[in-house]
């Protein structure tokens, strides 16, 4: 499934989204999480910048 979803990334208009990974740590346990989503090129540094 993800050799899909690469593949249509990297054709066509695919190519203006960005997969973006994030570490967000927990407000309760202290510990780390990981926040993935696939963000349009020109919204990556506010999705960086959002809490």
């Amino acid at each position: 499934m993800a050799k899909k979803v690469v593949a249509t990334l990297k054709s066509g208009k695919g190519n203006n989204f960005t997969k973006v990974i994030k570490m967000v740590k927990s407000a309760k346990t202290g510990s780390y999480s990981f926040k993935e989503e696939i963000v349009h090129n020109d919204h990556i540094k506010e999705f960086l910048a959002s809490k």
